[in-house]
């Protein structure tokens, strides 16, 4: 009985847990809609078609995050030769910041 209790409670706490993760990444989703809104972000959308301009992939993961207070997505591309290359855009300014990977060339647009 004393362990179908414990059971019970790490359960509750899991369960607690999991939606107050949930709720923080809401909010932080919320916050960053409202700052794509005011224009201080740009748009998810609008950063990946200018990278497609530039290259050929498949978006197989997108990440925002802030690097020393500037937000940053981190784009990662499937390139024509199975390469996975990965971008870093500054999301205020929508600048390329930054790319890892092997085969970059191989995915430049001619």
């Amino acid at each position: 009985m004393l362990q179908q209790l414990v059971t019970m409670v790490l359960a509750t706490l899991l369960i607690l847990g999991s939606v107050s993760i949930c709720a923080a990444d809401d909010d932080d989703w919320r916050n960053l809609h409202r700052e794509v809104q005011a224009g201080r972000i740009k748009s998810l959308p609008s950063v990946l078609g200018e990278l497609e301009k530039k290259y050929i992939g498949q978006v197989v993961e997108v990440e925002f995050e802030r690097e020393d207070g500037v937000p940053v997505y981190e784009i990662e591309m499937m390139g024509p030769d199975g390469q996975i290359v990965e971008f870093e855009v500054d999301a205020a300014s929508g600048e390329l910041i930054g790319i890892e990977g092997r085969n970059i060339k191989g995915m430049e647009r001619q």
